[in-house]
């Protein structure tokens, strides 16, 4: 703090004290109140913005013939906190944010980051350009909770014998169905034939729906009927999605007709002339 020859409160110097500056280490911050302080030198930075406020507030007196503070910052606490009739009080999660003060290019004054304007000189910051919004509208759920049913046309449909992960060797397995749905766009659906209870019946319903083969008993049995053309196609799929939740369910499906279907085996059983006279596909003649 300088003083220019006034008097320096509670007598502490005379009417005109040899020293004109004063250096303090947290000692003239909080209650110190020299009213005819008109500089304050910053030789140190802080995280808190209620001390950068009392050390900066030393020189904020008002005292008969002041005009004015000079404040000269070296820690960097005003481009920290922000001017101090305009500090910004951010909590923890707050952190690595746009800085609360800027700099006016042309006149160099330091001024808080909403101005556009610079009140010193006139100079307008230029703006800042916001991004382009996409081609297509997001299909993100705007309120928590939300339902959104969606038909998807399936492309192809992929069958596998699925263990839990974790699960001990003797685990009940499921048949995995991926329907493909798009371009590198999967939707996933597990049908518990090795299961008891609920999950048991609810497999059952689901294969005689689609097949007119006897129900599998095990996972590796539906996956092998399945690709031996056991089930009907499908089309479509209906998929509800919940926000919020892991993954979404298939709750509809768009079905062909069901496949026709003979017992394994039935080709020796079927008479006829090439079945009498064991000729083999490579020997029949056309």
């Amino acid at each position: 703090a300088r003083f220019r020859g006034e008097t320096a409160p509670d007598g502490l110097f005379d009417t005109k004290p040899p020293l004109k500056f004063l250096a303090n280490v947290n000692v003239l911050t909080t209650g110190f109140d020299a009213t005819n302080v008109d500089c304050v030198a910053l030789l140190r930075p802080t995280n808190s913005p209620g001390l950068y406020v009392q050390m900066v507030g030393r020189g904020t007196r008002l005292h008969p013939g002041k005009e004015d503070c000079l404040v000269l910052d070296f820690g960097g606490n005003v481009l920290r906190h922000g001017p101090v009739d305009a500090v910004r009080v951010a909590d923890e999660s707050d952190r690595g944010g746009e800085s609360p003060a800027k700099e006016c290019p042309k006149c160099r004054l330091l001024i808080h980051a909403a101005y556009q304007v610079c009140p010193e000189c006139g100079y307008a910051f230029p703006e800042k350009e916001s991004s382009q919004h996409g081609a297509e509208a997001t299909s993100e759920e705007i309120i928590s909770q939300e339902v959104i049913i969606h038909e998807r046309e399936v492309d192809r449909v992929c069958y596998s014998v699925h263990t839990k992960r974790g699960a001990p060797p003797d685990a009940p397995k499921s048949m995995r169905v991926d329907y493909r749905v798009g371009w590198q766009n999967t939707q996933s659906e597990w049908v518990c034939f090795e299961h008891d209870g609920f999950a048991r019946r609810k497999a059952e319903s689901w294969w005689r729906e689609r097949s007119n083969a006897p129900v599998p008993t095990s996972a590796a049995e539906a996956v092998a009927l399945a690709e031996d053309g056991a089930l009907c196609e499908t089309h479509s799929i209906t998929v509800r999605s919940v926000e919020g939740e892991r993954f979404d369910t298939v709750i509809g499906y768009d079905l062909g007709s069901r496949p026709e279907w003979r017992e394994p085996g039935w080709e020796d059983e079927e008479e006829g002339e090439f079945a009498l006279c064991g000729l083999s596909d490579e020997e029949i003649p056309f």
